[in-house]
Parts: structure tokens; C-alpha cells; sequence
């Protein structure tokens, strides 16, 4: 067999690699300003003639710092594990009872001995059973195309491979569960989109003063 021959065959049996593009996405609320902690998920609806890499395990983390969540808002893939470091002097006690992830982190300080995994798609909401006005919130997706707003409400998916997908947008103040739209890959890299979205204040440490002994 001579050597192009071989080439040729080698290059029939393997699979077709992806062409992959950067998608961006413009966040905007219903005033049209760019909005923050955002989440834009990318859900594959025709699959490509490619067999798309399978996803390690992933880590992330959500920290208790100044008697504050950090970050506000998490987008993590199903199966991706959370650690939940306290780096405050007080200790917490974090918790949520959502159906996507129940679970109980009991009064402690430091790092818990092990991560939480989050094995099924849904959002999260977090809280702390000593400090009430704690609030953050993991947004678990099927995808492993997932980003957050910055604070110019953009988010960048990168390494998207061309097909045709579902945006799923979510925001924790919008009046509707999950906006969605019908993207095409490479045709829309770049999309705006807005969410009905009522601005609020984040959850932050009230200021000290009478009832706020655990602070």
C-alpha cells in the first residue's frame, strides 16, 4: 500500500473535526442598559456531523466573603463540582432547598471537607441559615457552552462548534423563567437580547447596628 493511499484511509475513519466561533452575547434589561450576572446557555438542537469531545469533570467555587456570596450568580455544567470556602471569621451555615440541588453545609468555618456536586440541570438558590440576607444563585446547565454577564452585560462562548442551537438566557430578577431564542452557528456570532428584568440591589451585609449581633 503506498503511503498516500494509507493517508487517505487514515483520514476517512476519523471523525470530521468541528469548526469552532467565539459567540458573543449583549445582555441588555428592559430600559436597554447592559445588564450583569446574567446566564447564557448554548443548547445544541441539530447535532453536527462530529462527534463533540466529552467533558471532564469540572470544578467551580462560591465563597462566603464580608457575609457575602461570591459570585452573586454561578453557571456551571451539569456534573461540575462546587466548593463553598469560608473565608469570613463568623461561621456559616449554607443551604438550599431547590429542587435542582437540596443540600446542608452545617455551621463551619474554613473549607468544607468535600465539594458539592451538582448532577442535574435547574437553578440553584443559596442561602445561609445564620445570616438571612445572604443570596446567591448556581445556574446548573446540560451544556458545557455557558457564561455569566460582566458588568457591560456581555458573555463570551467560546469554542462553539457550527449547528444549530437553542439560547437559553436566565437572569434571578426577570419576571419569566428562561427567555429563549433559536441561534445558528457561525451565522449569529454576535446577538443582542433583551430580558424583562426590574433592576434590584444585591444582597449585601446591612450596615452595622441593633439586630445585627451575628454580623
Amino acid at each position: 500500500m503506498s503511503l498516500m493511499r494509507f493517508l487517505a484511509l487514515c483520514c476517512c475513519t476519523l471523525p470530521a473535526l468541528l469548526p469552532a466561533a467565539e459567540v458573543q452575547i449583549l445582555i441588555l434589561d428592559q430600559q436597554g442598559v447592559p445588564l450583569s450576572d446574567a446566564v447564557a446557555e448554548l443548547q445544541l438542537v441539530k447535532p453536527p456531523q462530529a462527534v463533540l469531545p466529552a467533558q471532564a469533570v469540572k470544578h467551580a467555587e462560591v465563597a462566603q466573603k464580608d457575609l457575602t456570596f461570591v459570585p452573586f450568580v454561578s453557571a456551571v455544567q451539569k456534573g461540575t463540582q462546587i466548593e463553598f470556602p469560608n473565608q469570613d471569621k463568623t461561621r456559616h451555615h449554607v443551604y438550599s432547598f431547590s429542587p435542582a440541588k437540596v443540600f446542608e453545609l452545617k455551621l463551619y468555618a474554613g473549607k468544607p471537607e468535600a465539594p458539592v456536586l451538582f448532577e442535574k440541570s435547574g437553578v440553584v438558590a443559596l442561602g445561609c441559615n445564620i445570616h438571612d440576607y445572604m443570596q446567591a444563585f448556581v445556574y446548573v446547565g446540560d451544556s458545557p457552552y455557558l457564561a455569566v454577564s460582566n458588568n457591560d452585560g456581555l458573555s463570551q462562548l467560546s469554542g462553539v462548534p457550527d449547528g444549530q442551537y437553542q439560547l437559553k438566557v436566565w437572569h434571578p430578577w426577570q419576571d419569566a423563567d428562561v427567555t429563549t431564542v433559536a441561534v445558528t452557528v457561525p451565522a449569529a456570532i454576535a446577538i443582542k437580547i433583551k430580558l424583562p428584568v426590574t433592576r434590584q440591589e444585591k444582597p449585601q451585609k446591612p450596615k452595622k447596628g441593633f439586630g445585627n449581633s451575628f454580623n
